[in-house]
């Protein structure tokens, strides 16, 4: 069928108990020992990691102190149907040490396949995925055209694209796509289509030129944080170049990065990377955090070349104009106008910035504004927009941990382990810093590094992954409980042969008098693939009264009376022109 939508996997209500303290509502989950207020909170996270099977080691640099700045960044994650049976698999990069490890006992990326009953497989080896250095992102698309989601890795090393065999096996593809460089940082990637082609084509940044054997040391005195010796950088190290390769069309990529314009560009020290349509042209456009430098908005030019407007458009800097140490990147129109607007996290001491794209052209940092400005003890890398009580507003959640290990030295400092930051969007252009009453796990802390956001259980929620610094990840599922009358739909877009996500399509719902849009992207939040799947709350509709999709090769259809709380497969070909 050209339109179907899905069986969802219901959480029986019987493991919930509502009781009432001092005139309160509680939730209380049979297993988990905790209580939750929930008298004015509709949702609450639960860590099922353990319990979940992902109980596997990422380990990256020191534990208590980092001679490089390599030590710090951590590892990525990325949500894909590897086995294409309508439910995300979890793959996550792993890192090394300075001093190695045995041989056989290095830390290994793993690849853990969803089971369909809140558990996952580490299938790693049976995939052929184990691979060990210092890993750092994650994206995924089918570069080949078979159909089949590919897997591209990131290192401080050698990039590695893994090539989906289609039988459950992967391949290392990087020598025959062409994709083997000399050694560089490569950072946050993406897959999307630049020049309309039907092509992926691949988007790399890439954070320093760094060789430890010339990089000032802490014992060198050069670097210091509060007082205390740190690891040198990024100022004062050469800056690494962003790289778009562009898909031949026969399995093999070519460099363009110069042609294109990309290699110019106002920063360097690439870390997180989105691609979004930012001025709603129908063309991808990216986005890349930047670490202390200002951050980069390419535009596309549709003739196959780029412009950085970051400057331009005011969404580089911070609201008094200084560059920031950019991490994490989430998009969303959340404020309902109809254009994209960008968060973006920062270092410690600093706020993370909320960017809101006024037309198109011009973006107003309205951080303080929308109740953002306050929080400046934590530091911030994965990061997402996500509809956390089906209300059709975008909410926030953030991952963080301290880049410095040593920070324990200091009293008065956050320290390297931190909780995470959830704000609710209160439909008038703020938000509500909600974490303390989410309690915990939120408020657990953690070295948070890469995070994911996907709908894992295909209940209509959704879920949070995050990839840990010497640690196990944390899984935190979303379960929406009351008021029972807000409904959801997740759009799954089967886009044309060699994009079979629709990668760069914008989509517009209409419901119950409500208009939102969202895109299928790739990369996003730091080091991150998230669910292509888009994502709508619905507050109380209960029919979708218009569909509207604009695909990546700027064909538009349309799709009326569509219904609510299912997951809607929308075929390329299917609808009808507007």
């Amino acid at each position: 069928m050209a339109v179907r939508w899905l069986a969802v996997f219901s959480v029986s209500l019987a493991a919930w108990l509502l009781v009432t303290v001092h005139g309160h509502a509680l939730m209380f989950r049979h297993g988990d020992g905790a209580l939750a207020a929930a008298s004015a909170l509709s949702f609450a996270f639960t860590n099922t990691a353990r319990d979940a099977g992902l109980d596997q080691l990422t380990v990256y640099g020191g534990r208590e102190t980092n001679k490089y700045l390599l030590e710090t960044t951590g590892s990525g994650v990325a949500l894909v149907d590897y086995d294409q049976d309508g439910w995300l698999d979890i793959f996550l990069v792993n890192g090394t040490t300075l001093e190695g490890f045995p041989k056989g006992q290095e830390p290994t990326a793993h690849l853990y396949r969803n089971k369909r009953d809140g558990t996952f497989e580490d299938v790693t080896d049976r995939a052929r995925l184990r691979q060990t250095g210092w890993g750092q992102a994650a994206c995924v698309g089918d570069y080949d055209r078979d159909d089949w989601d590919d897997l591209f890795v990131t290192y401080w090393g050698q990039n590695r694209l893994f090539r989906n065999r289609g039988d459950g096996t992967f391949e290392d593809g990087s020598r025959r796509a062409g994709l083997e460089t000399a050694r560089r940082w490569g950072a946050g990637c993406a897959f999307l289509d630049y020049d309309r082609d039907g092509d992926l084509d691949l988007f790399v940044a890439n954070y320093i030129a760094m060789e430890l054997e010339s990089t000032p040391t802490p014992d060198s005195g050069l670097c210091r944080y509060k007082g205390i010796a740190v690891a040198c950088g990024p100022p004062g190290l050469t800056g690494g170049k962003n790289v778009l390769y562009r898909n031949n069309g026969d399995g093999t990529f070519e460099d363009v990065s110069a042609r294109s314009g990309v290699e110019r560009a106002n920063g360097t020290y690439g870390l997180g990377v989105s691609t979004l349509d930012f001025n709603d042209d129908g063309w991808v456009d990216v986005y890349v955090a930047n670490d202390s430098n200002p951050s980069a908005l390419y535009i596309n030019n549709r003739d196959g070349t780029f412009t950085d407007e970051g400057v331009k458009s005011g969404c580089a800097y911070s609201q008094d104009g200084k560059p920031q140490a950019g991490m994490g990147i989430a998009i969303a129109d959340f404020d309902h106008n109809g254009t994209l607007d960008i968060f973006k996290t920062n270092f410690a001491g600093d706020t993370s910035t909320l960017y809101v794209n006024l037309d198109g052209q011009f973006c107003e940092d309205r951080t303080y504004a929308a109740g953002i400005g306050v929080n400046t003890r934590y530091l911030g890398w994965g990061v997402g927009f996500l509809d956390l009580d089906h209300d059709g507003w975008k909410d926030l959640f953030l991952v963080n941990g301290h880049v410095y290990p040593e920070v324990a030295q200091l009293e008065t400092e956050a320290q390297y382990e931190q909780r995470k930051i959830v704000y609710r969007n209160l439909a008038n252009g703020r938000f509500e810093d909600i974490t303390s009453r989410l309690g915990e796990p939120v408020t657990t802390p953690t070295a948070g590094r890469g995070a994911a956001f996907g709908d894992l259980d295909n209940d209509g929620d959704i879920d949070v992954l995050v990839n840990n610094v010497h640690a196990r990840p944390d899984l935190f599922r979303l379960d929406v409980k009351v008021p029972a009358g807000r409904r959801w739909v997740l759009i799954d877009l089967v886009g044309a042969k060699g994009n079979r996500h629709g990668i760069g399509a914008r989509v517009r719902v209409t419901a119950g008098g409500m208009t939102q849009i969202d895109e299928v992207r790739g990369g996003g939040s730091y080091y991150a693939q998230n669910d292509f799947r888009v994502h709508f709350g619905l507050a109380s509709a209960t029919t979708i009264e218009r569909l509207e999709v604009r695909w990546p090769d700027g064909r538009e259809e349309v799709w009326a009376n569509l219904p609510t709380n299912e997951i809607l497969e929308i075929e390329q070909g299917s609808g009808r022109r507007p």
